[in-house]
């Protein structure tokens, strides 16, 4: 090096760096304004890291490949608990008590393919396409109410590390608990995962959530930070790892089946539909950030507000055409809803919708499924599968700009006030300041019922026993910090369990006693002849 010039990074063999080579020296946060976001477009490092990670599958979906789905209806209360909606929001779905907006939902598994057993330890999507008078609006969620991750920068990570080795093309155990041991956050949604919240019994007796801090605005601009909760009616049901193993002994479709068959029977599912509300700030005096999706808003202090409720009642006509073209996106949104700063909401709003017109293509809004069900009328044209142009009646069709004076369309007059938050901070790529990573983990813990938690024992040792005991550790470390009483049955678990550590033998989640398989397969096997 020329003693002119001034070394800024230290490169070795093993430097990551970006398809350009140049070296990532910060993989953990995407840039933002101040520490809590929100993001900005120039992220150049985490936006080719995440649409290569979008376009790593074809065509089947990178993660939720799995699932099932069904029409039904929203009917609103007119009302947030005993509060007017519109006090909070000028969406027009929620204003009147009664009003119906049609909805399609979509149920998934998220890390296996598409004939996956359902019967496997995994989040479950709750997707909800509203097809409201104003366009579409989706609401992209899961089962469970946390996330892994709080920075998007680690989503294509983290689902490398939970998917497949790609050396042996099976799910490894150590790779997730590596993962996981390593990203401390993510002990909230272990807990969750690893207890019988991790194999709902079906879908229409599983719960859902926006996951996500959003944002709700009224006529006169204020803005409210959301989160969204659906309760299913039906009451909620979980599995045990072994009650899940009897029944994929048996059949491995069963919740998909279950859904389609109930509708079939007139046993149309419902679930009430919830949020929960906090003001527009960053609430010093709570020992969490509010736009953390590693955390749960406490009840007591935020409580669940009733706003409506679903009932999904028709099943689809055509799997293919509507189930697995269903293409949803975070950014999906409709006057009176918003965005919050929570940095994973604002980098699955990039992928998501990338992610749809990379695997479905750049028409995929076109498709009935996808389509609103009032008219878009826009200047798009062309790209593949484009098979109508969305123009208004009586548009010049030589004109497919704005502005002009030639037939051409015309923007909406805005009546609502914009809403228009604060925004101030210097650009960084830092964690928020109160990550608090175990606490809530812990209380989630002490309010299992004593079955849960003995489950939730029971499959982390199963599964960590596997591990490397750097691993373990770490992962001792977490529950011990998170409850006394959690560590230490973690701790005697794994002291009393059978050490098979760091062999990389690819053992899926919950595959205890997976390893005996394929030597047992060829004594059972029966001799036959040759034809």
């Amino acid at each position: 090096m020329n003693n002119n010039e001034k070394e800024t990074n230290h490169e070795t063999d093993e430097t990551l760096t970006t398809r350009q080579g140049h070296p990532v020296t910060n993989n953990q946060n995407i840039r933002t304004v101040s520490n809590r976001g929100p993001a900005t477009l120039e992220n150049y490092d985490f936006i080719e890291k995440i649409s290569h990670f979008d376009r790593e599958r074809i065509p089947e979906r990178v993660v939720h490949a799995r699932g099932a789905g069904a029409h039904g209806y929203f009917e609103a209360t007119g009302m947030a608990g005993d509060e007017p909606v519109s006090q909070y929001t000028r969406a027009k779905l929620f204003q009147e008590k009664g009003k119906k907006t049609p909805v399609f939902v979509r149920f998934s598994s998220v890390i296996h393919g598409g004939h996956s057993p359902e019967t496997l330890r995994d989040p479950r999507g709750f997707a909800t396409k509203f097809y409201t008078e104003d366009g579409n609006w989706d609401l992209v969620g899961n089962n469970l109410k946390v996330f892994f991750i709080r920075d998007a920068m680690k989503f294509p990570d983290m689902v490398h590390a939970f998917k497949p080795d790609p050396l042996t093309n099976i799910q490894d155990a150590e790779r997730f608990f590596d993962f996981c041991a390593n990203s401390p956050e993510s002990f909230h949604m272990v807990t969750f995962l690893y207890s019988p919240y991790g194999i709902p019994a079906n879908y229409r007796q599983m719960q859902g959530s926006g996951v996500n801090t959003y944002k709700w605005v009224n006529e006169n601009g204020e803005g409210v930070l959301v989160k969204y909760h659906w309760e299913p009616k039906q009451g909620i049901k979980n599995l045990t790892q072994k009650e899940a193993e009897e029944i994929q002994a048996k059949n491995f479709n069963h919740a998909t089946q279950d859904l389609y068959d109930a509708i079939e029977e007139g046993n149309y599912p419902e679930w009430d539909f919830y949020v929960q509300i906090m003001s527009d700030d960053d609430h010093p005096e709570l020992d969490f950030d509010p736009l953390d999706d590693t955390k749960l808003w406490p009840e007591d202090q935020f409580p669940w507000k009733h706003v409506g409720k679903m009932v999904l009642n028709k099943n689809p006509e055509d799997y293919f055409n509507e189930v697995e073209q269903a293409a949803f996106g975070t950014g999906v949104l409709v006057d009176g809803l918003d965005f919050s700063d929570d940095k994973m909401l604002q980098g699955r709003t990039f992928s998501y919708s990338d992610t749809q017109r990379y695997r479905v293509g750049a028409n995929y809004l076109q498709l009935p499924i996808n389509a609103p069900k009032k008219q878009a009328q826009t200047n798009q044209r062309g790209g593949a599968m484009s098979y109508y142009v969305d123009k208004a009646p009586g548009q010049n069709p030589h004109i497919n700009y704005e502005p002009s004076d030639l037939g051409g369309l015309k923007e909406a007059k805005q009546t609502g006030k914009e809403h228009t938050p604060m925004v101030q901070g210097h650009l960084v790529r830092e964690s928020i300041e109160r990550t608090n990573n175990t606490k809530q983990a812990g209380n989630t813990y002490r309010e299992f019922e004593k079955w849960e938690q003995d489950e939730l024992i029971f499959n982390l040792v199963g599964d960590l026993s596997t591990c490397a005991k750097v691993i373990q550790d770490k992962m001792i470390a977490l529950a011990e910090e998170a409850d006394k009483e959690y560590g230490r049955r973690l701790r005697e678990g794994l002291a009393n369990a059978k050490q098979e550590t760091g062999k990389h033998k690819g053992r899926p989640l919950g595959d205890k006693d997976g390893d005996d398989a394929p030597k047992n397969a060829e004594n059972m096997g029966h001799d036959a002849d040759r034809y």
